[in-house]
């Protein structure tokens, strides 16, 4: 068993890792523009398909490179939130929806506002901190009562975890890292195929964005879910993953950890307030955007222009917020992160996060028609 001291060694690790890996995350999606919402918008308004074939690229390298650490026995999807038996379909979807809407109207989804903030635009610092504190009160507050009393009580519990591996070994006896493979393969082979099918799909901006996220997501949940597990911890003689809010394994996600940051910074003399992977990797993307965006002479103050885009801003950070608590993910924890696992509840989260956009987008189409 590890002393105290080395379980404190092996955490400011997996900090230090978990930050590296924002950095690289940051600067990656401000030199590539990898962004969920964007690719939905190039679709929508002029059928470039570029961006999400990136987006794609990026999931089919993390499915492929979680499930074969499930093949290797390094990690299991019952070791996250994504994997566990209980499926909240509704609040995946009710939530979805509202997170997929806000992101059009806020310019931007988690991960894009924390790029945004490291260009030096200051509507998406005030998204920051809006989204935060409307997800920390879907979490603890007054929306997590509304949530726990609604969506959350239509909930279904599997017989294995949500995870297609696990669920399908149970229903045929074949062993889940037997199920992991070959579904890794199949669904992380198909999105690599589809993403790489067109010449638009081979373009150096799009493997480089593709490849390098999806590599970040994978490699997060290996110093979570490997270097960050402790089988018996010497306080608790307990199974435990160190660093996460959740107790459980992490990887990417942008809406919780914008809450539990704020929650640190607010309550900074308070010990029992620490970093987690979450904060870290969070305050890493803003510095490696800022960083490319500084090397590039991208950087540069942008504030609202009026009245209605601070309260387009303000009310998309509101429904992200909410919404992304709900779902249990946003584009990158449940799209990124919770795909990877071959979760149930991550596809379910990702069609109404995606099915949101198309509609905020479409309702943003008919608006400036009308005006016309």
């Amino acid at each position: 068993m590890l002393t105290d001291a080395q379980v404190q060694t092996l955490t400011t690790q997996v900090l230090w890792a978990a930050f590296a890996l924002g950095l690289a995350f940051g600067a990656i999606a401000q030199r590539t523009h990898f962004c969920t919402m964007g690719a939905l918008s190039d679709i929508v308004a002029m059928g470039d398909w570029a961006r999400m074939r990136m987006w794609a690229l990026a999931a089919g390298v993390a499915v492929l490179g979680f499930n074969a650490m499930v093949a290797l026995g390094w990690v299991q999807a019952g070791h996250s939130i994504y994997g566990v038996p209980r499926l909240v379909v509704l609040s995946n979807l009710v939530g979805g929806l509202m997170f997929g809407f806000g992101m059009v109207l806020a310019s931007g989804c988690g991960s894009k506002t924390l790029v945004r903030v490291g260009g030096g635009n200051l509507k998406s610092l005030v998204v920051f901190v809006v989204l935060g504190l409307s997800a920390f009160a879907t979490l603890k507050g007054l929306t997590a009562v509304w949530r726990v009393n609604t969506v959350d009580r239509v909930a279904f519990t599997l017989p294995a975890g949500q995870d297609l591996p696990s669920l399908l070994a149970w229903a045929s006896g074949i062993a889940r890292a037997t199920w992991a493979v070959a579904l890794g393969l199949v669904v992380g082979g198909g999105l690599l195929a589809w993403a790489l099918a067109r010449p638009e799909g081979r373009r150096g901006d799009v493997l480089l964005g593709g490849i390098g996220i999806g590599v970040v997501i994978a490699v997060l949940w290996a110093v979570s879910g490997r270097l960050g597990h402790l089988a018996e911890h010497p306080a608790t003689l307990e199974e435990a993953f160190l660093a996460t809010n959740s107790q459980r394994m992490e990887s990417l996600s942008f809406v919780a950890p914008l809450a539990y940051a704020i929650d640190w910074l607010l309550f900074f003399s308070d010990a029992s307030k620490v970093l987690t992977i979450g904060i870290v990797s969070a305050v890493g993307v803003v510095l490696g955007s800022a960083a490319v965006a500084l090397a590039t002479r991208s950087f540069h103050w942008e504030g609202f222009r009026n009245a209605e885009d601070t309260a387009s801003h303000l009310i998309g950070a509101t429904l992200m917020g909410v919404g992304g608590i709900t779902a249990l993910g946003c584009t990158i924890g449940q799209g990124l992160s919770g795909l990877s696992t071959l979760s149930i509840g991550s596809v379910v989260a990702l069609a109404g996060i995606l099915t949101g956009g198309v509609a905020a987008l479409r309702w943003q189409t008919w608006r400036l028609e009308r005006a016309a």
